[in-house]
């Protein structure tokens, strides 16, 4: 099978790859990344070239996705403007991005008779939750900019199979870690700023709760939605690993064996949602798929990554985009 991923240079996208192309040894990918600061090639280092090329370009280029994914079989779409923080600053790449490209990829896929189509998307969509957990049907409620247009994307990914007949299949995940995550995320930021003996600013109280899963665990979800997934439906996938933001930090702090006078409280962001959670009781049901992996090791396992690959992320944060954003949502 010859599959496009989109966004492989990414962290999610760049552990999917690898977790494919050492489960199906005679499957290919075309790997589709504009490369922008997020991404990055060394994510790739040791996937052999001849298995997986690199097609630098952007998805909003409707016409350049549509040469693209001639003689693809299935379209894996990872690629998005993902940090919420960078959606309240600057919108509107997130609707270039995530919106506008969704939707040029969608038209190339129709073009192109894709078999398969699998759609990216994210817990985010469905609001804050007080209580209870989110099913695949729930409305949509999404509170920022990124989460807006994600929602977009996953309804317009649905009109294309109800409209069309294209056989989009559509996941939602919650908060992922693991190793090669761009250190402006939180969990990673944490990690490097601790090995520095540097603050990390906690929003608000840091009661927000959030589930997380190891990002080894997301991609065999995706695998298993790519091969097995019933077209026009969703479906959720969760760690099962609910934890308010300061019980997290205070985790992996104890692991380090740092401080927890390295977390600064700052203010909240406008828009925080309190409480993500998802009911994946029909991924698991249907196609039989549940977490490999423990938290508490997954998340032992990304500290020790971090630590023997400190020339990775001491370069992303050295450069000038990450500064720059530093610099305007921190004051530092």
């Amino acid at each position: 099978m010859k599959i496009a991923v989109t966004g492989g240079l990414g962290f999610i996208g760049s552990n999917f790859i690898r977790h494919i192309l050492e489960r199906h040894p005679g499957w290919k990918v075309l790997n589709i990344d504009k490369k922008t600061y997020a991404a990055n090639p060394a994510n790739l280092d040791g996937v052999p070239k001849e298995r997986c090329r690199w097609l630098r370009a952007d998805i909003a280029d409707r016409e350049k996705m549509k040469e693209a994914l001639s003689g693809i079989d299935a379209v894996v779409h990872f690629a998005a403007e993902t940090h919420v923080d960078r959606s309240i600053l600057s919108p509107g790449e997130f609707i270039k991005t995530n919106v506008v490209g969704t939707h040029s990829l969608l038209e190339a896929a129709l073009a192109n008779k894709i078999k398969k189509f699998v759609h990216i998307g994210t817990d985010e969509v469905y609001g804050s939750l007080s209580r209870g957990f989110a099913r695949e049907g729930d409305p949509l409620s999404p509170n920022s900019p990124y989460s807006a247009s994600k929602a977009a994307a996953d309804l317009l990914a649905r009109s294309y199979f109800a409209t069309f007949g294209l056989p989009v299949v559509i996941t939602r995940c919650t908060n992922n870690f693991g190793p090669r995550q761009h250190p402006e995320k939180a969990l990673p930021l944490l990690i490097t700023n601790a090995f520095e003996d540097k603050p990390f600013p906690l929003y608000g109280d840091g009661k927000n709760v959030r589930d997380w899963i190891y990002v080894g665990d997301h991609a065999s979800a995706v695998e298993l939605v790519l091969l097995k997934g019933r077209p026009g439906e969703i479906y959720n996938i969760g760690g099962g690993n609910e934890l308010a933001n300061v019980d997290l930090i205070a985790a992996a702090l104890k692991i380090m064996g740092k401080p927890a006078s390295l977390v600064k409280k700052v203010a909240d962001r406008p828009g925080h949602d309190r409480r993500y959670a998802l009911d994946c009781s029909k991924i698991k049901k249907e196609l039989g798929w549940k977490p490999a992996h423990s938290f508490k090791a997954a998340l032992e396992e990304t500290i020790v990554w971090y630590a023997e690959n400190k020339n990775w992320w001491r370069g992303l944060k050295g450069g000038a985009a990450f500064r720059a954003y530093s610099k305007k949502q921190y004051g530092r």
